[in-house]
């Protein structure tokens, strides 16, 4: 099983809600691996190139005034299949249709105040972490946790 690093975008409303620290809680809980994390005020550049895909879609204007109506926290995280984590986690991008226990189950509004942008595949992933970090902005360190619990694994 592959180590993966993915793009974790925790959208205005979840600053505006105060809700931050649950979402990177439930993240790290998970085991996940935090080697990135930035506050950044988005641009419609940033959010025409993020969301090429959907420039043509009648939503795109609101999206995009939604996206740079205040701050967003931008995270690279790594861990085994991570991409996929992440997607489980966050559940269907339309809130309405996500599973209570999942991010946006327990915590969105609609499909436009989902919460939570999550890498979609690991090839997005690459991508989207280039576009949001600059390589001396990520970080590689090994968690003291990690060591102990493969220390304790070489005794049994």
């Amino acid at each position: 099983m592959a180590v993966e690093r993915t793009l974790i975008l925790l959208k205005p409303d979840t600053l505006q809600r105060g809700l931050c620290g649950k979402i990177i809680a439930r993240l790290e809980k998970k085991g996940l691996h935090i080697v990135g994390m930035k506050m950044m005020h988005l641009d419609s550049a940033k959010c025409n190139e993020h969301y090429a895909h959907l420039v043509g879609k009648p939503f795109f204007p609101k999206l995009v005034a939604f996206m740079t109506s205040a701050p967003v926290i931008a995270m690279a995280a790594e861990g085994v299949e991570a991409v996929k984590v992440v997607r489980d986690m966050c559940g269907p991008t339309n809130a309405r249709n996500a599973m209570p226990g999942t991010i946006r189950g327990d915590f969105a509004l609609s499909t436009q105040y989902n919460i939570i942008h999550a890498s979609d595949s690991v090839e997005t992933a690459g991508k989207e972490v280039k576009r949001f970090f600059h390589d001396n902005e990520l970080f590689s360190w090994e968690r003291a946790l990690d060591s102990l619990t493969v220390a304790e694994d070489e005794k049994k």
